[in-house]
């Protein structure tokens, strides 16, 4: 996977991320932000490695999802690239967030 789809994909996790289940959530972690192999983290949790790439490719497929229907990181990158002080975009950021 390319370094742009897996920044893309932290940036939903950061977003939607608590929407995913809790494996979901372990396994998204480990691997897109802690950087293990899958292998690696089937070893810590004592499952297949199907099991774990499994789990990643319906995280994956979910977080685009919700982008699809909810588009917060798109609304969130229209609002950074407005041309308006940095403490208005951070006000705007932070009611989107609650």
């Amino acid at each position: 996977m390319d370094l742009e789809k897996s920044v893309y994909l932290a940036d939903l996790f950061d977003i939607y991320g608590s929407l995913l289940t809790n494996k979901q959530q372990k396994y998204f972690t480990d691997y897109y932000l802690a950087d293990l192999s899958i292998r690696e983290i089937a070893n810590i949790y004592d499952v297949s490695a199907n099991a774990i790439f499994d789990q990643l490719k319906h995280a994956q497929n979910k977080l685009i999802e919700l982008e699809n229907k909810l588009k917060f990181y798109n609304k969130m990158n229209k609002i950074n690239d407005l041309d308006i002080p940095k403490n208005y975009k951070e006000n705007i950021l932070d009611i989107l967030k609650e």
